[in-house]
């Protein structure tokens, strides 16, 4: 179809006097006549910013020198921060959702051999020493199960499974000597439902206590297909990432207070690390997708190399970005860098921890 534009621009009227509109900016090329700029339109966003998106990216593999030309005013060749870290953000955690982490679902709590019986209760020679070994197993179990907090439900869901295993394998092997299996007090071999005790009166409208509600509901679920789980993490991470760039941006105002900063110079250098740590994570992705083809044994052991490589590069990266950007000398550096990477590894875990639950609960 052809793809030609009229003389006047269809936005403003105003004369045309090449591809684009001098009034208003809009381009004379429609997407509706043309197919090729209809594509081109879906995709902007990843190769149509001026060429930018490609260059932007080999500038961001070298530590703090993205941010360095941007601090330093010069924007113009490169994607901004924020657009650059929402691109990487959304595909990433897309490509997170649909490639297979080698979950099977139906996670066993006990290894078992070939015969469906545990080394222990394999080996016992009586139904005496079969019923002592079960005891003392459940009973461990069970004290660690019991000092779990009730909002830990995967964990205690995990421990339920586990006893309830426990019991049906000593049950078989009870029955395989000949004596007569004990009588499960709850009548089944599933696993307590009681990991969360929800009160029954107003306190049950809580909102944490609806939320842990909702994750016993759904533990079965995540049990049998634990792909709901994943699909509701990497769902849940980009939101996540939307507050904790900011607050590692405030971090690190308060820890180059004499620089002369801005928060919003800080805001920049975190913006484009967390891109540097969304774009090295889709590597990690593509090496775990690639892992899982049928390869042989050298290949695998050259992704597993390149993956714990990557593992390594990612700090050794935001080091030596922090190191460029702000140029103070190692010893100060180093020390920033350990004393901010652990207060913000912190807030790390405390955010994973906060998104499991809130995973569990909406899966």
């Amino acid at each position: 179809m052809s793809d030609s534009h009229s003389a006047a621009c269809e936005n403003c009227a105003a004369p045309l006097q090449g591809s684009f509109c001098h009034s208003c900016g809009q381009t004379a090329h429609s997407p509706v006549r043309s197919f090729a700029h209809a594509l081109e339109e879906v995709f902007e966003s990843f190769w149509h910013l001026d060429g930018r998106i490609f260059r932007t990216l080999h500038r961001l593999l070298s530590p703090g020198a993205l941010a360095s030309d941007y601090l330093a005013g010069r924007r113009a060749p490169y994607v901004a921060p924020m657009r650059l870290f929402v691109i990487l953000c959304v595909l990433t955690f897309f490509v997170g959702k649909v490639v297979d982490f080698g979950a099977t679902g139906g996670m066993p709590p006990v290894q078992v051999n070939g015969s469906g019986i545990t080394g222990d209760f394999s080996k016992a020679t009586s139904v005496a020493e079969v019923a002592r070994l079960r005891d003392a197993a459940v009973a461990e179990m069970e004290t660690t199960r019991n000092g779990l907090p009730a909002i830990a439900a995967p964990a205690r869901y995990g421990f339920d499974r586990g006893i309830a295993e426990i019991r049906r394998q000593a049950d078989h092997r009870i029955a395989e000597l000949g004596g007569r299996p004990a009588v499960a007090e709850t009548g089944s071999d599933k696993p307590e439902t009681d990991a969360i005790a929800v009160p029954a009166d107003a306190a049950a409208d809580d909102w944490f206590q609806r939320q842990a509600r909702h994750i016993a509901d759904n533990m079965p679920r995540i049990d049998q297909d634990p792909s709901l789980f994943k699909y509701a993490f990497m769902g849940s991470v980009p939101s996540a990432l939307f507050v904790l760039v900011p607050l590692f941006a405030l971090l690190l105002k308060l820890f180059y207070l004499g620089s002369g900063r801005l928060y919003l110079e800080h805001l920049v250098v975190a913006l484009y690390s967390h891109a540097f740590l969304c774009l090295a994570l889709l590597g990690q992705f593509a090496l775990l997708a690639l892992g899982h083809l049928a390869m042989p044994r050298l290949l695998d052991i050259v992704i597993g190399l390149a993956a714990a490589l990557l593992w390594l590069w990612m700090p050794g990266y935001l080091l030596l970005m922090q190191k460029r950007v702000y140029g103070q000398g190692w010893l100060r550096t180093g020390l920033k860098f350990a004393v901010l990477g652990t207060a913000y590894g912190i807030v790390l875990v405390i955010a994973a921890v906060a998104l499991m639950l809130v995973s569990l609960a909406r899966a």
